[in-house]
């Protein structure tokens, strides 16, 4: 795609509202680029459901003056565990190993709507930020200076007319299907149950660290804390209606099968949902480029989904900026921003957002016994502890392909780094 001479002048359209697009706006509000923000829900949007920041992305954040505020409202976790429903503690893996790498040697645990609300409180006092909340898009079209995004809202069929569109709405992406963009990969054939508690595991089971994946050949679990409450994952068995796996005595019963609570556990919010394991085949389909669940999604064990949205956020916002301000090689940029997002998507949080869920849910009892091996051995190696939380933490990506350097910087470094299979 080539700039026509009023190209610049129209702002970069976001649309969805969520952590990832509301990044990207305030991402090239603060580069001085105006920002049409789109979003389907009449007001800012309040899923609950991620809720990890790793320390590369704490540091985008941080430049984008909003880490000391999460930091006052989340909770600093530097330890993380695997553990056995029957064996207890495998192996414990402590971020502050990365001390020397970087200013955030830890996970925040802090819940995405969070993020959301600082954000939206900054973007509505930011005069290169629209905020158009309840149009839901209908059309996509390429016009001779840009895009244009045909939707509906109360009031009636809505235009917004931009230089660009980035595509942020989630995984059930409308302009993702809108551009004819495929999302390739499968879904797992269980749903995930999460549920919040006040009730307070490291008091039910006090080995435990905040942050917890349990595996178990029937029912794996995964157990994080939160500020405000602790969450548990797990499967929901096939055939299991939702509303099965929801009752009230159902869910109970479940967690009571993780520590006995005399006094019951009080369950606040809870979702199921499918789990899927996709990238999108392109995350540039001329004047739009998909972003965050929009371009890949996959399990939640990890707690990269988020973190790698945001990076697609900052990366792809710093490369509009260069071209819309700077008048970089548009073609150059975006074909950058595609093969390194795109990279990472399947080489690493596919790859270990996978390995994780099959690791917890193994059923073979040798194939179990060989993973809580290895476990073992790493953890019980500094180099090798460090290595593993380098990558678990998206430090190791970062470092092999940056966030939004220009196409002659990254460019050696795609050709040189081997695809990665740790």
């Amino acid at each position: 795609m080539t700039f026509v001479s009023n190209h610049r002048e129209l702002p970069v359209l976001v649309l969805g509202g969520g952590p990832v697009g509301v990044t990207a706006a305030w991402a090239l509000a603060r580069a001085g680029v105006r920002v049409r923000v789109i979003e389907r829900d009449p007001v800012p949007r309040t899923d609950w459901r991620a809720s990890t920041f790793h320390p590369p992305t704490l540091e985008l954040l941080d430049e984008l003056g909003l880490s000391a505020q999460m930091h006052a409202e989340g909770l600093t976790v530097p330890r993380y565990q695997y553990r056995d429903r029957k064996e207890g503690l495998v192996a414990e893996f402590d971020f502050t190993l990365l001390k020397d790498e970087t200013k955030y040697p830890h996970r925040l645990q802090l819940n995405q709507q969070h993020l959301v609300r600082m954000l939206v409180e900054r973007l509505v006092d930011e005069p290169n930020v629209t905020l158009h909340y309840g149009i839901e898009a209908t059309a996509i079209r390429v016009t001779e200076d840009g895009v244009a995004v045909e939707g509906h809202s109360a009031a009636g069929p809505e235009t917004l007319h931009g230089s660009f569109l980035i595509a942020a709405d989630g995984a059930s992406s409308t302009a993702r299907g809108l551009l004819g963009v495929p999302f390739e990969g499968f879904t797992y054939p269980e749903r995930f149950l999460i549920a919040s508690t006040t009730a307070d595991f490291r008091a039910l089971i006090p080995d435990i660290a905040d942050v917890n994946y349990v595996a178990d050949p029937e029912e794996w679990l995964f157990l994080l804390r939160t500020a405000e409450s602790w969450r548990a994952v797990y499967p929901v068995p096939q055939g299991q209606s939702y509303e099965q796996a929801t009752d009230a005595a159902e869910m109970q019963s479940r967690l009571q099968g993780i520590a006995p609570l005399a006094a019951g556990y009080e369950i606040g919010d809870y979702q199921i949902y499918h789990v899927h394991q996709r990238v999108a085949g392109a995350f540039v389909s001329g004047p739009c480029a998909l972003i965050g669940d929009a371009a890949h999604i996959n399990s939640p064990l990890g707690g990269v989904g988020l973190n790698s949205g945001i990076h697609d956020a900052v990366d792809l916002a710093r490369r509009l900026a260069r071209i819309l301000l700077e008048g970089a090689d548009e073609d150059a940029e975006l074909a950058t921003f595609d093969a390194v997002r795109r990279r990472v998507a399947v080489e690493y949080v596919q790859a270990d957002t996978r390995r994780n869920t099959e690791r917890i849910s193994e059923r073979d009892e040798a194939k179990r016994q060989a993973n809580h091996a290895e476990l073992r051995a790493v953890a019980a190696d500094t180099d090798r502890a460090r290595a593993w939380c380098r990558r678990a933490s998206l430090l190791e990506s970062v470092a092999r392909f940056g966030i939004g350097l220009p196409p002659q910087d990254v460019r050696s470094r795609i050709e040189a780094a081997p695809a990665s299979t740790a």
